[in-house]
């Protein structure tokens, strides 16, 4: 065999290798990730039929986020300044965040109405992207929500959503300074707390 062949041969067995190696998660687009969680929730969307149906699905909805949202890197921005402040329970605020989101999601399901998204802009930059996405088909004006996501070991995910042109960790950040200014970290712990088990407080 020829060198040129040997190195024809060997490139192709490097190349075969590498493709089946790297995860193919590493050439998926931010909107392509995005779209395959999201196109997920809306597969489960569409067999709810009832508030049991919820019950019963919501630890699949549970699975389905915490595979694409950074709920660690949400909560570290929407507590901005004050994360460091934290004393060693950034994980117990983690938590309890997570908790609020999932909650507050959770108690939109019911309203679903078989609305559909449709795809807009996408933008990366290095290990930052956006996604531009409309929610349509449903009562009133069609919905604009930006995915703003970060690359972490291959996966793109969501660390902040900017609906209507209002970002959801600037809003976060702006009510929790707000109460921090008066209240202590167990008093914002215990409002997101009821609020992520669906009691108001």
């Amino acid at each position: 065999m020829s060198r040129r062949n040997i190195y024809l041969k060997s490139g192709l067995i490097a190349l075969v290798l590498f493709t089946c190696l790297v995860p193919k998660a590493l050439a998926d687009t931010p909107r392509q990730q995005l779209q395959g969680t999201i196109d997920r929730v809306m597969e489960v969307l569409g067999t709810i039929r009832s508030r049991e149906d919820i019950e019963r699905n919501k630890g699949l909805f549970r699975k389905i986020l915490s595979t694409r949202f950074d709920f660690t890197e949400m909560a570290r921005r929407s507590l901005g300044s004050h994360w460091n402040n934290l004393d060693g329970r950034q994980k117990e605020f983690v938590s309890v965040f997570t908790q609020f989101i999932e909650g507050s999601y959770m108690g939109q399901i019911g309203s679903y109405r078989g609305e559909a998204i449709v795809y807009g802009r996408e933008q990366v930059e290095k290990e930052y992207g956006e996604v531009d996405t409309k929610v349509v088909g449903g009562q009133g004006e069609p919905i604009a929500i930006r995915y703003r996501l970060h690359l972490v070991s291959g996966q793109w995910k969501v660390y902040d959503l900017v609906i209507d042109h209002v970002s959801l960790v600037s809003n976060y950040q702006s009510q929790f300074s707000r109460i921090l200014r008066t209240a202590s970290l167990e008093e914002l712990l215990k409002k997101l707390r009821e609020k992520g088990e669906g009691k108001e407080g």
